[in-house]
């Protein structure tokens, strides 16, 4: 198939789309928004970061209006999503679930050997939660024979159910305090689901398919990184194979000289409109977790910073993207005091872009809702590199 070529601005406004990020509510809304989301993206990334609202739920809440934190619960005990990894750790549709198996096999082959002590552990482990039914770490006694060196040094038992976690032998739900739930597939699995391992082939292709319906446009490297865990994964083979077949093309952007792009040909002459909402994003928002294809099609610089030492800094700890149609306008430090129920924004960093009066109002807007998402009825900001648009937002708060 011949190559395609789009200006920047279309390339944009595809990634926009794939991303579910055009317009607002682009799933509908209510519950079974939520499962469509899922389903559209793959793979929405799990984070413990509790600064704001988790990333999971935030990344949902900026496509699903009025999105309650439970929805994602109750789709996980309908059957309908489950936990587990493909580059990381996130919430997966369960039609897929046959996709993470090369992924659990990828984990024990990586495993290094285990000492039988560790192996008789493991079979303990899964004895009690086939009798008893699901089990938490804290049901199992604390059978740490040192002292903890911290929160990583994890105890015996919470090795052994995790290792299980890893290698299928045990899934995951979660509390309401976001506390692991272990149990064993048997009953977290329904009955009609294929839980056949696919062929290498078929899952380097079942991984292309869902980067580019998530993606939009995305490197060979994107794309591979989601099988990350599987050894000698045949992504860019068979990415090469789906090019030569139609299925896929590769798609050349004016103004970047990169390696080669790829995309669904259903994107060439697909008329996209943004309706030029504001976003405030999760820095582990499909769209932001790849640096460099930020600075390539949207010329934005952005690392998240809580794992930069404090002094290096430019930003803030937790420092949100804000965007606006196709351009990363902001950036908002952010964090949610729960027992004050107040939203305060560090640092509110404008990039050197111009504002008109309707794009403060869209940020405006933007900021009361996240902050209603966030259980926060008050608003403070301490800091912005512009005084002009930093009055022009206060006062429109008020």
């Amino acid at each position: 198939m011949k190559q395609a070529t789009l200006t920047k601005s279309q390339a944009r406004k595809i990634i926009l789309h794939a991303a579910g990020l055009s317009k607002p509510a682009p799933f509908g809304k209510g519950r079974e928004a939520v499962y469509k989301l899922i389903d559209h993206l793959g793979f929405v990334q799990l984070d413990t970061n509790y600064v704001v609202e988790r990333a999971h739920h935030h990344t949902i809440a900026a496509r699903v209006p009025d999105y309650k934190l439970e929805w994602l619960e109750e789709l996980q005990a309908d059957g309908r999503i489950f936990e587990f990894f493909t580059s990381d750790s996130g919430f997966i549709p369960m039609h897929n679930f046959r996709f993470s198996l090369p992924v659990k096999q990828g984990f024990l082959s990586n495993r290094k050997p285990l000492t039988q002590p560790e192996i008789n552990l493991m079979n303990k482990v899964l004895d009690r939660i086939d009798r008893e039914g699901p089990l938490m770490v804290k049901d199992f006694e604390n059978d740490r024979q040192e002292a903890s060196l911290g929160w990583w040094d994890w105890r015996p038992s919470k090795v052994a159910l995790e290792r299980l976690y890893l290698d299928g032998r045990l899934m995951t739900t979660r509390t309401k305090e976001f506390l692991k739930v272990y149990d064993l597939p048997l009953n977290l699995v329904p009955d009609d689901i294929d839980t056949t391992m696919p062929t290498p082939e078929e899952f380097a292709r079942h991984i292309i398919r869902r980067e580019l319906k998530a993606l939009g446009i995305a490197y060979a490297k994107e794309i591979a990184w989601r099988a990350r865990y599987v050894k000698n994964n045949l992504v860019k083979k068979e990415l090469e194979k789906l090019v030569e077949e139609g299925e896929i093309c590769k798609v050349a952007v004016e103004g970047l000289k990169t390696a080669p792009l790829y995309m669904l040909p259903a994107y060439k002459n697909k008329k996209i409109q943004l309706s030029g909402d504001a976003f405030i994003l999760s820095p582990f928002d499909t769209l932001n977790v790849f640096r460099h294809r930020l600075r390539d099609f949207f010329d934005f610089d952005y690392q998240i910073e809580c794992f930069v030492p404090a002094p290096k800094r430019k930003y803030g700890y937790f420092s949100l993207p804000l965007l606006i149609g196709d351009i990363f306008v902001a950036r908002m430090d952010s964090k949610a005091d729960r027992k004050q129920k107040t939203l305060i924004i560090h640092n509110l960093h404008f990039e050197p872009v111009k504002l008109s009066k309707p794009m403060i109002g869209k940020i405006i807007d933007a900021i009361q809702t996240f902050a209603r998402f966030n259980q926060c009825g008050d608003l403070v900001i301490s800091k912005s590199n512009n005084k002009q648009y930093l009055k022009a937002i206060k006062d429109g708060l008020r």
